[in-house]
């Protein structure tokens, strides 16, 4: 993948409604499409304060509900139609849409496997790390593809769907505790075949005993998805006392406060990699996480300590931490093989991978608002208030800029640009 690094709802979802409306040729709620001031060079997935939209070219095009995945390559949209939801696939690339199917009642995408040919939809759209759902005993849950309506699931509990397996036969939710007044919530995943929900597996690919299930308090600050589609990383901060399963086994006292949560999306299984002190001391904000195109190294940043820590996904380790000068604001980073961006504030610094030291930073106008570098890494996308402005990363050069009204925040490439 051009490596997306989203928000937990984000990543699969929210990242979504991009494409969709511009493929169709017009906005779905009736709205025109309006355009950016210039013409941006990759085409983006961006948040908008009306909804989610694509960037490509001069042209901007938004749409209210979808979900889309990782990759950008495939969305899946959703609007009223009467009491009940019109619901179509779109793709990015080739500008193709499935025919409108309508789903009976009211629905919202939810999560999006990550080959793009599934959808959970959910009643109301609940992000994993922004809030938590009101209180319920049963979560119906829709599953779907371009053709309609897979199966319908009413969940006992109160869950939020988050990925599917890789074989599509389960999908991982979040089970909030208690169901009536949520405060916690632990990962788990659904027979999709009976209905039946169960706890993962160990790292050893043994069953998690009763009793041993991780529950989580803190904030999902970010989740990143393996560019092979097999694996789904996620940051958690502010768990202090958090004990994982394997402290839950063995007796051990937990206290870490914030840590990479790997969950196989293939195997089924969970791991958890503590983050070094200071990592989740500081703002859930201040953390941000990007992981190489070859997969083989996650990198975490904490801008209020200036922390980096590098993990390698093969040994699920903390393999090296480094300290850069400290700085104020939401964090969003982007990476390629040999560099690290990290954007707080209204500054961009670019991180050398070989020493984890700085090797340059410059001035943006406005805040940052997320990272994206182009499919060749000539160009870091950076979004602003209200714009895009788009860099030479080796200089800090600013080489263009879009205005993008309503802009919240930007994501990633739109089908893998």
């Amino acid at each position: 993948m051009a490596t997306t690094t989203l928000s937990r709802r984000t990543l699969l979802t929210v990242l979504a409604g991009t494409g969709a409306a511009a493929l169709v040729g017009c906005d779905p709620t009736g709205g025109p499409a309006t355009a950016p001031a210039a013409a941006i060079p990759d085409p983006l997935l961006v948040e908008l304060a009306d909804g989610l939209g694509v960037l490509r070219g001069a042209e901007r095009r938004t749409l209210p509900h979808a979900v889309a995945t990782a990759d950008g390559r495939t969305v899946y949209a959703a609007a009223p139609q009467g009491a009940d939801t019109a619901f179509w696939r779109a793709d990015t690339v080739t500008g193709r849409t499935s025919p409108r199917v309508v789903l009976p009642g009211r629905w919202v995408p939810q999560a999006v496997a990550a080959h793009g040919t599934a959808v959970a939809l959910t009643s109301e759209l609940v992000r994993v790390t922004a809030g938590r759902p009101a209180g319920r005993d049963v979560t119906p849950v829709l599953i779907a593809d371009a053709g309609g309506v897979r199966q319908r699931l009413d969940l006992r509990g109160n869950v939020v769907p988050e990925a599917f397996t890789g074989d599509l036969t389960g999908l991982f939710v979040l089970e909030w505790l208690p169901a009536a007044a949520p405060d916690r919530y632990r990962v788990r995943v659904v027979d999709l075949a009976t209905g039946t929900p169960g706890p993962l597996s160990t790292r050893a690919k043994a069953p998690v005993p009763p009793g041993a299930e991780e529950e989580m308090r803190g904030d999902g600050r970010q989740a990143v998805l393996a560019p092979d589609r097999r694996t789904l990383y996620t940051l958690y901060t502010h768990q202090p006392g958090h004990r994982h399963t394997r402290d839950l086994v063995s007796g051990r006292p937990g206290n870490a406060h914030a840590f990479v949560h790997t969950l196989n999306l293939v195997e089924r299984w969970a791991y958890c990699v503590d983050l070094p002190h200071p990592f989740g001391e500081g703002p859930a904000s201040g953390h941000a996480m990007a992981i190489t195109p070859d997969g083989r190294r996650l990198y975490v940043v904490d801008v209020a300590s200036g922390g980096v820590a590098e993990i390698s996904t093969e040994e699920l380790t903390v393999r090296r931490t480094a300290r850069l000068a400290t700085a104020t604001g939401a964090a969003h980073v982007a990476a390629d093989g040999n560099r690290l961006f990290v954007g707080a504030g209204a500054t961009v610094r670019a991180v050398d991978l070989a020493g984890l030291g700085q090797a340059a930073r410059w001035p943006v106008r406005e805040p940052v608002a997320g990272l994206v570098l182009s499919p060749g890494g000539n160009r870091l996308h950076v979004g602003q208030t209200r714009a895009v402005s788009w860099y030479d990363p080796a200089t800090g050069r600013e080489l263009g800029r879009a205005a993008v009204p309503g802009l919240v925040a930007l994501h990633s490439l739109a089908g893998g640009g």
